[in-house]
């Protein structure tokens, strides 16, 4: 449930996005907030700027948590994004251990407000050569 501190939240994130375009990066901007509601670190994507396609706000908050919290404590964060985290964020995401998203656009409302957003599918072909594949895996888990 949205409540209205999240709002605020989100309304700063979406200032951060805006912010974004002024610079001439991409409408994208993302807080994370501590646990008491203190805004811990900000971030806007700059894919365009640093020319890295990984330089999603999202992905920048999630590896700043994953070095710097401990995972207590950044379990019991929240991120606010501007826009619904993409797979690969959602994955830093996961990864780092942050304990809640809060979005303002969802995918589907960002690409019905600009349908040159969305992006091709990527075709995939697997699973494959599972004997050979799993010995890396074995053997790190014995680690």
């Amino acid at each position: 449930m949205i409540t209205p501190a999240d709002e605020a939240l989100l309304r700063r994130a979406i200032a951060i996005a805006a912010r974004a375009v002024t610079l001439g990066d991409g409408p994208y901007g993302s807080l994370l907030a501590g646990p008491d509601g203190d805004v811990l670190i900000e971030a806007h994507n700059t894919v365009a700027r640093d020319d890295d396609i990984a330089a999603h706000p999202e992905l920048k908050l999630a590896r700043w948590a994953a070095r710097e919290l401990d995972r207590e404590t950044a379990a019991r964060t929240t991120m606010y994004t501007s826009c619904q985290p993409c797979g690969m964020c959602t994955g830093g995401i996961v990864r780092s251990g942050l304990g809640r998203v809060v979005y303002a656009l969802s995918t589907d409302q960002f690409v019905a407000l600009n349908p040159s957003g969305g992006w091709p599918e990527v075709p995939q072909d697997g699973p494959a050569l599972f004997d050979e594949a799993r010995g890396p895996i074995v053997d790190f888990c014995k680690l």
